[in-house]
């Protein structure tokens, strides 16, 4: 399904949802428990929402990092947003994980880092970094990137996907691999990459990690948005099948053809696949 026709679908649940919730007095903003989990949300914001409306965020997704997370293993989240996935993957990892989580937007990092506070034993598992990923420490960051997916009708949005660009003011450009070797305290296991078309520009900073670590990645393949930035999907597997990776459908496992124009066929215009790429 193209993200404009979910974005559709959970516009028209939030307009009953919104009514229901003013004639009792209640506004869009308030803390919810989830899984055991408390969040600060916005209803009037996409992810908040469907974190809101339980297992509708990402569900495939969240049921695959369940999967593949082990426990006392390091984890990144990559495009952390605010902390869906990176709370979830800190309660996987136990208290003897770690969780590093990456989101260059001020606005998503300080909905992450409100989100991490109102979980203390949780956020004592997650070292949060408000940088935009890149091939080396320093270069410029990009004045705004897509984080807000609004359910109230505005102009400006993208498209295609309907986000927002939010401003990364306070963002510093880092490689993962300087990261990783300033913080990393044991071998990368997982990671979970959803960059909005900058997953290039994420992997340019890490082949140490793709050559040695070798992880496993779960991530959202969107061939359209990697034009948009310039790069493409043939571009992206470079990074991945010199490396000996495999790639997966998310939810049906079935393995996906190594090729960007096999690939390519696979999803539609405005659409994404999420995949899961391993080294067998």
């Amino acid at each position: 399904m193209k993200t404009t026709h979910k974005i559709g679908a959970a516009r028209a649940i939030y307009r009953a949802v919104h009514a229901g919730r003013t004639l009792l007095g209640r506004t869009d903003r308030e803390i919810f428990v989830r899984d055991g989990i408390s969040y600060d949300l916005d209803l009037s914001q996409g992810i908040d929402f469907a974190i809101y409306l339980g297992g509708m965020f990402e569900p495939s997704t969240a049921i695959a990092l369940s999967k593949l997370t082990e426990p006392s293993s390091l984890v990144l989240d990559i495009g952390a947003n605010i902390g869906a996935h990176t709370l979830r993957l800190a309660k996987l990892v136990g208290p003897k994980g770690r969780v590093l989580a990456f989101e260059p937007t001020d606005f998503a990092f300080r909905k992450l880092r409100r989100n991490l506070d109102l979980n203390p034993s949780l956020a004592s598992r997650v070292d949060a970094f408000h940088c935009f990923l890149t091939a080396t420490d320093g270069t410029v960051v990009p004045d705004a990137i897509y984080s807000s997916w609004p359910l109230v009708a505005e102009a400006g949005l993208h498209p295609k996907h309907l986000g927002r660009e939010m401003q990364t003011d306070s963002a510093q450009a880092r490689s993962l691999d300087s990261i990783l070797a300033e913080h990393a305290d044991r071998k990368v296991h997982l990671v979970k990459l959803d960059v909005d078309g900058f997953e290039c520009d994420v992997l340019r900073g890490a082949p140490s990690l793709l050559r040695d670590a070798r992880p496993t990645f779960v991530m959202e393949l969107a061939p359209y948005v990697l034009d948009e930035r310039g790069t493409s999907l043939d571009q992206l597997l470079s990074y991945f099948i010199p490396n000996g990776y495999i790639f997966y459908h998310e939810r049906t496992q079935k393995r996906l053809p190594s090729t960007a124009k096999e690939l390519q066929a696979l999803v539609a215009s405005g659409e994404s696949m999420n995949v899961i790429a391993r080294v067998t």
